[in-house]
């Protein structure tokens, strides 16, 4: 189903087009909201309802962006407020560790693990503005002009943030490498 059909589908309510929507985007808008919320059930439900939301708003879509682009800023947009919610109601996350593969020696996983585990916490770290723009650009590989129709800005302004980012991650990491 081409886009123009796609669009035209869910403006009619048709659960086709929906349901295509769905195969299409779900992995792409799973990989973003992990790595925003860094929970699998907070994506999962971040997803959905970024989907229900696509779908109750679809009237308003303008075509002005691609409309995956407008699905990934509806969902970083519930993302930022889950976030803001824990921030107001902090919980305690549980330990996730997640099953190494034993094709490589133990060293060397385990190598691998810190470094991970070192660069995962210093991104978690950086502030919620930073921390989007990095993940969107660096690990989802959008580009600047999608990153910015996404969290609503400038490409320069994507491009500052970016750099700031990356800065901030350099100074988080300097002392462990």
């Amino acid at each position: 189903m081409q886009t123009t059909q796609l669009i035209a589908g869910l403006r009619a309510r048709d659960e086709d087009a929906f349901e295509a929507l769905v195969r299409r985007q779900t992995s792409s808008l799973l990989r973003t909201a992990k790595r925003v919320l860094r929970s699998e059930e907070d994506a999962r439900d971040a997803v959905q309802d970024a989907f229900v939301s696509l779908f109750k708003s679809i009237g308003e879509f303008e075509g002005n962006a691609q409309l995956s682009t407008w699905l990934h800023r509806i969902l970083v947009n519930r993302c930022l407020m889950e976030l803001r919610r824990r921030r107001r109601h902090p919980e305690h996350p549980e330990a996730r560790e997640q099953d190494a593969v034993w094709i490589e020696s133990a060293e060397a996983i385990l190598q691998r693990t810190e470094v991970r585990k070192v660069v995962r916490s210093s991104i978690e770290r950086l502030p919620d503005r930073y921390r989007v723009v990095l993940l969107l650009r660096d690990m989802e590989e959008l580009s600047t002009e999608e990153a910015a129709k996404v969290l609503d800005m400038t490409p320069n302004a994507v491009k500052v943030r970016l750099h700031r980012a990356r800065h901030a991650l350099r100074t988080l990491l300097d002392p462990h490498m």
